[in-house]
């Protein structure tokens, strides 16, 4: 693969790239640069983590050696499965399943837990450094990346170390690419501002898309971008039964106006999911309303839909089956494996979740 395909598949579905002259120089400086995400191990998956999967598939393709980094501390710190650290840890197991499930070869990334990284004195002097170029507004502002607000550090103050946390996560795994959804941009802005003034390698950062729930949202907006556990419908868990699919497409906000497709969250999930995994979007309808067509790209889609040929009925439609044949291999996967999702089922019962 010459350098310019590596670019294309690492730039392929990205929202934002700083910078893309960054990375070309890397690349033609470093065969094989270290990559990271990191997660909150948290709870249940749910379909925005196909465009994760994807985007790490993709960038270790590209000869960058990817680590999922598993935020135990740091959920523990935003209080996510009661702050039990167990509880924790066995949600990153059930993840690490999901992952392969969705096609990513456990062979071709490197699993860690933020309590291996956390143990030396070295990672905690980088702490106090980043903590010493970044001021406390700064750091109040990236909560954000927690989906929290700026006043919740004013009730537990462990909160503010959050942001301090994720930038130093990535200085102490020695990270040439720091990749994640928009909303942890600002976390990845604070990381290279505090490289600059230390005088540290600054990380090139990626952002692929976030999906907002079915019942709309503005992408860019992560607050209202964000799926909510308290109301299943608002989106898809890749464990979700095929009539559960069916049933939540039917409902979900599809408006037909062009000015409307960026927030419009069935055509966002054919143009980042179903045209990236299955390459068409197949549409099956009687003779009567039209026929059935099949639909070979997001242009074409963009023309039919918008211009009335496609009833936002029939896309819905047509797009439930695309993702039922999408999630298909997670089924058959977790068949097979039940075990940690059983144990992470556990947890959620324990918890009034499930």
């Amino acid at each position: 693969m010459d350098l310019d395909e590596r670019i294309s598949l690492i730039a392929r579905n990205v929202e934002e790239m700083v910078t893309a002259e960054e990375l070309k120089a890397l690349l033609e400086s470093n065969p094989s640069p270290r990559g990271y995400i990191g997660f909150e191990p948290s709870g249940k998956v749910h379909l925005g983590w196909l465009i994760c999967a994807q985007k790490i598939r993709d960038l270790a393709e590209a000869g960058v050696q990817m680590t999922v980094f598993w935020a135990d501390w740091h959920a523990y710190i935003n209080d996510k499965l009661g702050g039990d650290l167990e509880d924790i840890r066995t949600c990153a197991r059930y993840m690490e399943d999901c992952f392969e499930a969705l096609g990513v070869p456990r062979d071709k990334v490197q699993y860690r837990y933020a309590s291996e990284v956390l143990e030396g004195m070295d990672y905690w002097e980088q702490v106090i450094k980043v903590a010493k170029v970044t001021s406390l507004s700064r750091v109040k502002r990236a909560m954000t990346i927690m989906g929290r607000s700026e006043d919740e550090a004013e009730l537990d103050s462990s909160k503010m170390l959050y942001p301090i946390l994720q930038a130093t996560d990535i200085f102490s795994m020695d990270v040439d690419i720091a990749y994640a959804g928009l909303d942890q941009r600002r976390a990845h802005m604070l990381a290279r501002d505090a490289a600059e003034k230390l005088g540290w390698k600054k990380p090139i950062a990626i952002h692929t898309p976030l999906l907002p729930g079915l019942k709309g949202g503005n992408r860019m907006d992560p607050a209202s971008c964000k799926m909510s556990k308290s109301d299943p419908d608002s989106g898809i868990s890749i464990h979700d039964t095929e009539e559960d699919i069916r049933r939540k497409l039917k409902k979900a906000f599809c408006p037909t106006e062009a000015e409307e497709a960026d927030n419009n969250p069935v055509l966002l999930l054919c143009q980042y999911l179903v045209f990236d995994r299955l390459g068409h979007l197949q549409v099956d309808r009687p003779e009567k309303f039209g026929g059935s067509m099949r639909i070979e790209d997001m242009d074409q889609l963009l023309e039919v839909y918008t211009s009335g040929k496609l009833h936002p009925s029939d896309l819905k439609a047509a797009v439930a089956e695309a993702l039922i044949q999408i999630l298909a291999p997670v089924r058959d996967y977790f068949q097979k494996k039940p075990e940690n999702l059983d144990r992470m089922v556990e947890v959620l019962r324990k918890l009034g979740r499930c």
